[in-house]
């Protein structure tokens, strides 16, 4: 099997909210494009979630409807789970039926070390994602996209000490459309032209339309975008008085990456959100949704990356008083805008998923026995046509050089293999400080972008074995357009474009 097995375990519902799944789902297309096999478990997953699983290819394995004789555990968000930790592991061990998982990632409040532990009977590796920091996880990887002042020192003695810890917004996995859009936004100049309106996908305590009340009484000059989600449990009132005042309402948009980029200001709670319009510069005032938002929003606001209430009381005045002033808070929106978009990138799930990728991909120095192979995949066409060379070797001209190349210190040749079978070879030509990098995949393995994984594992290895390596080379053909924007994608700099390119890379700067 040439794929990653990854299994989501995540729920979402009128509690709960839509935020998980949807980060979830975002890292899930990302490992997609990799040709990782996806699956997702949950308990009573709406409809139009479903859909959004079936639209993609990816598998949905219901868990059964919620025993009420079942007891929860004493975690803050117990009650999220709809049963106890142990029974959630049975039913998901049995879903899963037969056969491994490269990866299960865990996004659930009500989840730690009593429901990961059990499923690695099923799962080589654990992935948690979370933001609260109040429980004890059986992870190799833990994501908190999330800022806090004591970032570092949330999870001690939470996670085990193998544990990879992913910390912070420049983690945050957002939906590719936040990316490409982001290309062509600047920072706000601080006028207000166009506010959006937007609390998550469910609002349950309508939020939106308490927003709304206080615009209306205010008559603000702007253009208001309003975005719901189909759940919402006031959907119908709030699309009328839209209609009715002027605003635009948008019901489960697709477009929201647009929107944001379009607004200039944003009203809206905290959550995964905060980083989608992060990322798109835009300044906002942020609420509460939930108590477990209250620590992330004041840690924002104290770092001047947010606007928002000092408490949950009277919030509704604090925001008719903030967007009275608008004309005179021009300054600090524009400072606001620079300083959340130098924050977030929107690489988030770029960054994620070689992670995932490295923890399966195993590195290994070529032996005599792989000169046959090698030879084999050296002289394909799909690799050959991208090298400096591009005739085709002999076998007694390849054979000579092969076990020349293994018997001197010129540099290691690196195999990369997952689950025993070849994914690709890495080669380090070493001349004193600097090196010569060259990695093309195994042809027709299936291994669809694992190049980026490969040389930056391979980068790693180099940096431990040959600490003396300080500058890394790669010579491009102008037309090999993948290796481009791997090396580019990898802070790769581009030097010289003559018949190759060269791109290289300072080691030191990376350590």
């Amino acid at each position: 099997m040439n794929q990653l097995r990854i299994v989501f375990r995540t729920d979402a519902n009128q509690q709960i909210g839509t935020g998980h799944f949807m980060r979830c789902l975002t890292l899930a297309d990302e490992m997609h494009r990799s040709a990782a096999d996806i699956c997702f478990v949950a308990r009573e997953l709406p409809m139009h979630l479903q859909q959004m699983l079936t639209e993609r290819g990816i598998e949905y394995l219901a868990l059964p409807k919620p025993d009420d004789s079942q007891n929860t555990d004493e975690l803050p968000h117990a009650s999220w789970l709809k049963t106890s930790q142990a029974h959630d592991a049975e039913q998901t061990l049995s879903a899963l039926g037969a056969g491994t998982w490269d990866w299960l990632v865990v996004d659930h409040y009500a989840l730690d070390h009593r429901f990961e532990t059990p499923l690695r009977k099923l799962c080589k590796h654990v992935m948690v994602i979370d933001d609260l920091s109040d429980r004890v996880h059986d992870c190799d990887v833990l994501l908190d996209q999330n800022f806090y002042h004591d970032q570092a020192q949330r999870y001690l003695d939470k996670v085990p000490a193998h544990c990879q810890p992913l910390l912070g917004p420049s983690f945050a996995l957002l939906r590719p459309e936040f990316k490409e859009m982001r290309q062509q936004v600047q920072a706000r100049t601080g006028e207000v032209n166009n506010l959006l309106v937007f609390f998550g996908g469910v609002d349950a305590d309508n939020l939106t339309g308490q927003v709304l009340d206080v615009l209306i009484g205010l008559n603000l000059a702007v253009q208001v975008n309003v975005v719901i989600g189909q759940q919402h449990p006031q959907k119908e009132k709030i699309q009328q008085q839209c209609v009715q005042h002027g605003f635009n309402c948008h019901v489960q948009t697709s477009q929201m990456a647009r929107l944001m980029a379009e607004a200039d200001l944003a009203i809206g709670a905290g959550g995964t959100t905060v980083w989608e319009r992060c990322s798109m510069g835009l300044p906002s005032v942020c609420i509460a949704t939930a108590e477990n938002q209250q620590q992330q929003l004041h840690d924002l606001q104290s770092g001047g990356l947010i606007f928002g209430p000092t408490s949950q009381k009277d919030l509704m005045r604090f925001l008719s008083s903030y967007l009275k002033g608008l004309g005179a808070a021009s300054k600090s929106l524009q400072a606001q805008s620079e300083r959340v978009m130098a924050l977030v990138d929107g690489r988030g799930a770029e960054k994620v998923a070689p992670v995932l990728m490295a923890h399966a991909l195993q590195l290994r120095l070529a032996e005599a026995e792989d000169a046959r192979a090698i030879f084999q995949w050296r002289n394909h066409p799909a690799v050959r046509n991208h090298s400096g060379n591009t005739q085709e070797i002999s076998w007694d001209e390849h054979r000579q050089w092969f076990e020349k190349r293994l018997t001197t210190n010129s540099g290691p040749i690196l195999i990369g293999e997952f689950n025993d079978k070849p994914v690709g070879v890495v080669r380090f030509d070493i001349s004193n400080h600097e090196a010569a990098v060259s990695v093309y995949l195994v042809p027709e393995s299936g291994f669809k972008g694992w190049g980026g994984c490969l040389l930056d594992q391979s980068e790693h290895w180099l940096r431990q074995h040959h600490p003396e390596v300080l500058t890394l080379h790669a010579y491009v053909l102008p037309n090999n357009e993948p290796s481009k924007k791997l090396f580019a994608k990898l802070n790769y700099t581009l030097n010289v474009s003559q018949a190759q390119l060269e791109f290289a890379k300072d080691l030191e700067a990376c350590t």
